[in-house]
């Protein structure tokens, strides 16, 4: 009985640690990684799928990676041969709207995802099954 015991302890501990294992990433930049835009616009050039959202600011894609960064030099400088157009200033907004999506702030305010509930009650439901296990072995 003690062999099954600790299997079924083997089994709900592994299928709560599997979900957390994801694969490690070589290297996951933002915005915060870098000092100056023409860095940021660098890695961008380099991988134009974006992999590490470097474009994510508010709007459509306009390909200029980290917009709110410090610049060396005075002006944009991108590999890309299309022309850069002026983009009409609006007043920023006073609260933030993207947060870490857009490169910046940290930390996530929207709460649990379903991933950490689903490991939260797989632990509670075996908690409650190994109690009721040890006090059923003790009264009978």
């Amino acid at each position: 009985m003690r062999r099954s015991t600790g299997a079924v302890g083997t089994l709900i501990a592994i299928a709560a640690l599997v979900p957390l294992a994801d694969p490690a990433h070589a290297q996951d930049l933002d915005c915060r990684d870098f000092s100056f835009q023409e860095d940021a616009q660098a890695v961008l050039d380099a991988d134009r799928s974006d992999p590490n959202r470097l474009d994510e600011d508010q709007g459509p894609d306009d390909g200029i990676a980290c917009e709110a960064l410090p610049r060396r030099s005075g002006g944009f400088t991108s590999s890309t041969s299309r022309p850069v157009t002026p983009v009409p200033v609006t007043p920023a907004p006073l609260v933030p709207t993207r947060g870490v999506q857009g490169g910046v702030g940290g930390g996530s305010t929207a709460g649990p995802t379903d991933w950490d509930i689903a490991i939260g009650l797989a632990f509670v439901t075996g908690a409650v099954l190994a109690t009721g296990y040890v006090v059923k072995r003790r009264r009978g």
